[in-house]
C-alpha cells in the first residue's frame, strides 16, 4: 500500500476484538516509534507496554471516570501502551525554557503516531489517548514522580465488522496558504 492509502487506513478504533496482539507485531510497532524523529535527537520517551491482568484493566480504568465515560472502551483494549516523557539533556532544556516550547511532548507524539501507522499496517487497531489520571498510572506502574505521562495508546485488533470511516477533514485551502498566513 502507498503511504497516503495507508494514511487513509489508520484511524481511532473504540471496539477492540479480544484475539490477542502478537509480541512481533508489538515490537515492529515499537521499533517504529522508536525510530521517529526527535529534537536534538533527545528519543525523550519510554513505551510502558501493559498487558498484564489486573493491571491492564486498572490502567484502562484510569482513562476515563464517572463524569467522563468517552474512554470506557479501553477496557476491550488487548494491550495499553503508555508513553512517559524523559528528561532531556541541558541544552535542550535551555532551548526549550528559551523558547517556551515542550519538545519532548511534541517528540513522544512523533513516535505515537509512527506506532500506530505500523500498527495500521499491522492489521491492528489504536486509539490515542490523552484524558487520563495520570498520577493514578504513574502509580499502578510505578513510575517515577519526575517522569510524565504524555499519552495513552489503547492497541488491539478492531472489532470484526469495525468499518473504516471516511475521514472528514477540512479542505486544503481552509488549512493551508503560501508564503503568508
Amino acid at each position: 500500500m502507498t503511504f497516503l492509502e495507508l494514511v487513509k487506513l489508520r484511524q481511532s478504533v473504540r471496539r477492540f476484538s479480544q484475539q490477542p496482539v502478537e509480541d512481533q507485531k508489538l515490537k515492529q510497532c515499537i521499533e517504529a516509534a522508536r525510530l521517529a524523529p526527535s529534537a536534538s535527537n533527545a528519543q525523550p520517551w519510554k513505551f510502558v507496554v501493559v498487558n498484564q491482568e489486573p493491571l491492564r484493566t486498572e490502567v484502562a480504568k484510569a482513562t476515563f471516570s464517572d463524569i467522563q465515560l468517552i474512554n470506557k472502551f479501553t477496557l476491550q483494549a488487548p494491550l495499553m501502551v503508555i508513553i512517559v516523557t524523559e528528561k532531556t539533556g541541558l541544552v535542550n532544556r535551555l532551548a526549550m525554557k528559551l523558547k517556551g516550547k515542550q519538545w519532548p511532548l511534541i517528540d513522544a507524539g512523533i513516535a505515537a503516531e509512527h506506532f500506530c501507522l505500523q500498527a495500521a499496517e499491522l492489521g491492528l487497531g489504536t486509539c490515542m489517548i490523552g484524558w487520563f489520571d495520570e498520577q493514578r498510572i504513574k502509580h499502578l506502574l510505578k513510575i517515577p514522580d519526575n517522569k510524565s505521562i504524555a499519552l495513552c495508546l489503547a492497541v488491539g485488533y478492531p472489532e470484526e465488522g469495525y468499518r473504516i470511516r471516511e475521514k472528514i477533514r477540512k479542505p486544503q485551502s481552509e488549512m493551508m496558504s503560501e508564503n503568508t498566513y
